[in-house]
């Protein structure tokens, strides 16, 4: 199953940065192993405001509870919410209506 989770990180006042720059580096390691496993499919950083930290994440997982041992498995967790949505297919899906290799002529 996929989830769309909205991330959204609050790193306390007082924070050294050499502690920031050291999670957000084992962040970044550990998202390229979820990816390599395959339960991060995809990134994307919203528009933000100033001094904001929010990400867009498209996770796979078994389950919920999969979910949420992956989500907690990150070293931003400890600053961050995660707002999960469950999703499923549509219908009217293009991925599913025009798989790649049956794509109508003349479509990319």
């Amino acid at each position: 199953m996929e989830y769309l989770v909205t991330m959204t990180t609050h790193v306390p006042d007082g924070t050294p940065e050499e502690t920031v720059q050291d999670i957000r580096t084992r962040e970044a390691a550990h998202s390229r192993e979820l990816a390599a496993a395959g339960h991060l499919l995809r990134l994307w950083r919203p528009p933000l405001q100033p001094g904001e930290w929010r990400t867009l994440g498209l996770f796979a997982a078994a389950d919920g509870e999969r979910l949420e041992e992956v989500l907690a498995s990150m070293p931003l967790r400890v600053w961050r919410t995660d707002e999960v949505t469950p999703l499923s297919p549509h219908p009217s899906d293009p991925a599913i209506m025009y798989p790649p290799t049956t794509a109508p002529t003349g479509t990319p």
